[in-house]
């Protein structure tokens, strides 16, 4: 894929990072000492200029885009880059970093797909913090969470079938030690696997119920 990126914060560069081995990433930075962040061994492009500059996305390849990420830590500048994208481009995969949780419905509107790290991080450390069996990691997304239940013992011997609620809960992934399973329903569950499910947020009580957990 081709993917641009605007903002060379932390996120940013950490995201062209992760990006670059498998995809042709480009990212562009207004200030040069954030291009730093990417680091010696970067391999894509970067690009020294202003997202909001219609020229500077041209020079950056917007219009063969696939892929449009803006991760300042600016909202109105985000929201304004993103639809430049969307709007006058025509990026069909828009993403951008939204700071405050309530602003989150508006680039939803805007056909814009919006990360709120403040929500994610705060679900994050509010379970962690309660001590729970299990995380929530909340989408940007009325209908879905992950749900990351660490087994102490209590689905010991279950099956992933057992573990599945229909229309509701579906396992995604185990952890097993170091090893990564994406699982048909046939696998039983050991001790000590942490398991990934994805799970409806209008049902998460019950499923809470169904599964046994804080």
């Amino acid at each position: 894929m081709y993917i641009i990126i605007v903002g060379c914060g932390r996120i940013g560069a950490y995201l062209a990072n992760l990006l670059q081995f498998d995809h042709n990433v480009v990212v562009i930075d207004r200030d040069e000492k954030a291009l730093s962040k990417l680091g010696d061994s970067f391999n894509g492009i970067y690009i020294n200029g202003d997202g909001l500059d219609p020229d500077i996305l041209k020079e950056a390849g917007i219009e063969k885009a696939d892929s449009f990420i803006v991760t300042t830590g600016n909202d109105n500048t985000n929201i304004v880059v993103a639809q430049i994208a969307k709007k006058i481009f025509n990026v069909s995969k828009v993403v951008a970093r939204v700071s405050s949780p309530g602003k989150a419905e508006i680039y939803r509107d805007l056909g814009i797909d919006p990360i709120n790290s403040t929500a994610i991080f705060a679900s994050f450390l509010r379970d962690k913090l309660l001590g729970k069996s299990f995380t929530s990691y909340l989408f940007e997304s009325k209908k879905l969470n992950i749900l990351e239940i660490k087994n102490t013992g209590r689905y010991t011997g279950e099956s992933v079938e057992e573990l599945n609620i229909p229309n509701d809960f579906k396992v995604i992934a185990i952890i097993r030690g170091e090893e990564v399973l994406i699982p048909d329903e046939k696998i039983l569950i050991e001790d000590e696997d942490i398991i990934f499910g994805v799970a409806r947020l209008e049902t998460l009580k019950r499923i809470r119920r169904a599964l046994k957990l804080q």
